[in-house]
């Protein structure tokens, strides 16, 4: 074999390794797939009866849509800013809750998009992508974005807003939301910091 064939068939090699890892995960299967997704993955197999093939294949398919997303940083004071309206709005829950998240729903999209997450006026394909990267954090968002028009009572709404916070935490922050970071949470009516 010449020099070159070695190369290339080392760089098919190669380039199979790395999607097998980020469509399978590290340990493969199921397995990678549920330990990426986390309660995600168990949201979408319920979704498809139990057939976990089909979930499967349907978390495959937001890897391989939304894995290679580059997120943008977000300069310090664009971050600062992040962090006052999140606080005012959470100041905002205790006068009118509906309203609050309202104003977190629009504020959480518009933090994903200026980290890079796709936007549009489809909000399950921008979950989607957003569950690849933060999986564990992404139904607050959507328990925020159904919260805000369905009638939830006062307490749903609470704990949707303090759920939804792990997102925005991770949005935030360069890399996942760590434990204790925002210590922020809404008590019964009243903001503590």
């Amino acid at each position: 074999m010449t020099t070159a064939i070695i190369i290339v068939a080392l760089a098919l090699v190669l380039a199979a390794a790395v999607y097998f890892f980020l469509v399978r995960g590290p340990r493969g299967g199921g397995r990678g797939l549920r330990s990426r997704f986390g309660p995600e993955y168990d949201r979408v197999v319920a979704r498809h009866g139990g057939d976990t093939k089909a979930a499967e294949h349907e978390l495959e398919e937001r890897v391989k849509r939304h894995g290679h997303l580059e997120r943008r940083p977000l300069t310090e004071a664009a971050r600062a800013e992040y962090t006052a309206r999140w606080a005012r709005t959470q100041e905002q829950f205790v006068e009118s809750p509906q309203q609050a998240l309202v104003e977190a729903d629009a504020l959480l999209a518009e933090l994903s998009r200026d980290r890079g997450f796709p936007g549009g006026e489809n909000f399950e394909e921008h979950t989607d992508a957003l569950s690849v990267h933060h999986a564990r954090h992404v139904d607050g968002y959507r328990r925020v974005h159904t919260a805000r028009n369905d009638g939830t009572g006062t307490e749903e709404m609470r704990e949707a807003f303090v759920e939804a916070r792990g997102l925005f935490d991770a949005l935030l922050a360069d890399g996942p939301a760590e434990h204790g970071h925002g210590n922020r949470q809404l008590t019964k009516g009243r903001s503590t910091s």
